[in-house]
């Protein structure tokens, strides 16, 4: 005969505070069971309809229906520990590696390798690799990077983005900058075609067939791009890209034009030119901020999907495929949609520069730059 149970008190702020966990997704599976059992008997079924419905043993709705009487809410959240196979090494061995990898260096090296640090700490090289991974380490990896010392740095900046997410209406806006020394590169022998299994392969060694300039400029919002070829890039081939441009957008709307800080944008007679033309509005990004301008970003379509796996026998050829580039990219622009807003920049060049700050005091102050290259 069961045993005859007397319906479970379960309050009302319990009731609701179970329930809010049950609809969590991220309560244990464990947790979730008890909360279920202390429910129904909350509700007034008996064990053997809970263990029947629930499909465990009577006796678990027995034991979580005392515990749930002993300590309450705070019992149904104790976690038994795995049963699985233990970890081969502690967690002290684990931080160690992490330590070690991120406070040191291998002798005459400049990072840690898998089999330098596994030798190192006496592991596998595999343990070492797990461990890299599961905490997202990855010494053998480097990217550039360089703040800015403008003075105008935030003024620049407020400009830029601004102009991104609300550009002015009935006006044109384009991010206007050179790729200069553009190199035909020819290789040496031809490499083998794309097959299954094997990625495409080319030498590592190349003949220089001489170098050109692109000047470009990328429409924000329609994404399309205006290119004109020049053998040097001086002020001269920087004034004759702005005529183009001139002839391109004929009439009075005003052009906003988004550059860097190089020496033939601000040219005397680059200026002089600016003036007898107001519908040219520039705005300067800060230096050492590339990254603003987004015709950047277009270059580096260019290289990745044009130039740098390509073998050119002369200048024209390369010109030509630019231009082809260019063609197809305008058939189909797909502009290229600023999202950072002013104060999500700052605040992440403000943790960089603490994070410098705390490895070399003073380093981000323009003042000690020259003492500090010295």
């Amino acid at each position: 005969m069961p045993r005859s149970t007397q319906s479970l008190a379960v309050s009302k702020g319990q009731q609701d505070r179970i329930e809010r966990w049950l609809a969590a997704l991220g309560t244990p599976q464990q947790v979730a069971l008890r909360c279920r059992i202390v429910l129904a008997a909350g509700s007034g079924e008996t064990e053997t309809a809970i263990a029947s419905a629930l499909k465990i043993n009577r006796k678990t709705v027995r034991l979580w229906r005392d515990r749930f009487t002993r300590q309450g809410l705070q019992g149904l959240w104790e976690i038994a520990p795995g049963r699985g196979r233990k970890p081969t090494y502690s967690p002290n061995r684990v931080k160690a590696v992490i330590e070690t990898t991120l406070q040191s260096k291998p002798k005459g090296s400049t990072h840690w390798s898998c089999r330098a640090l596994a030798a190192n700490q006496g592991m596998r090289k595999s343990t070492v690799n797990n461990i890299w991974r599961s905490h997202n380490l990855k010494p053998h990896l480097t990217k550039t990077f360089k703040l800015s010392r403008d003075p105008r740095f935030l003024e620049k900046l407020t400009d830029v983005v601004g102009l991104y997410l609300n550009p002015p209406d009935k006006t044109i806006v384009l991010c206007v900058d050179e790729k200069s020394q553009i190199q035909a590169l020819d290789r040496t022998q031809p490499g083998p075609p794309l097959k299954k299994g094997r990625c495409g392969i080319m030498t590592h060694d190349y003949k220089r067939n001489g170098t050109t300039a692109l000047f470009a400029a990328l429409d924000l919002l329609q994404g399309k791009v205006i290119g004109d070829f020049h053998k040097r890039h001086r002020h001269q081939e920087f004034l004759s890209f702005l005529r183009r441009i001139d002839r391109n957008f004929p009439g009075k709307t005003t052009l906003h034009l988004v550059m860097d800080n190089y020496g033939t944008h601000g040219h005397a007679n680059v200026v002089a030119w600016l003036d007898k033309h107001p519908r040219f509005v520039i705005h300067y990004v800060p230096t050492s901020c590339s990254w603003l301008n987004l015709i950047e970003r277009w270059f580096a379509e260019l290289t990745n999907q044009r130039i740098r796996r390509d073998s050119f026998l002369s200048v024209d050829d390369l010109v030509t495929a630019i231009e082809d580039f260019l063609a197809a990219w305008n058939e189909n622009p797909k502009p290229f949609v600023w999202t950072a807003t002013v104060d999500s920049i700052v605040a992440k060049l403000a943790r960089c520069r603490q994070t410098l700050e705390q490895i070399q005091p003073g380093c981000t102050d323009p003042k000690n730059r020259k003492r500090m290259s010295s």
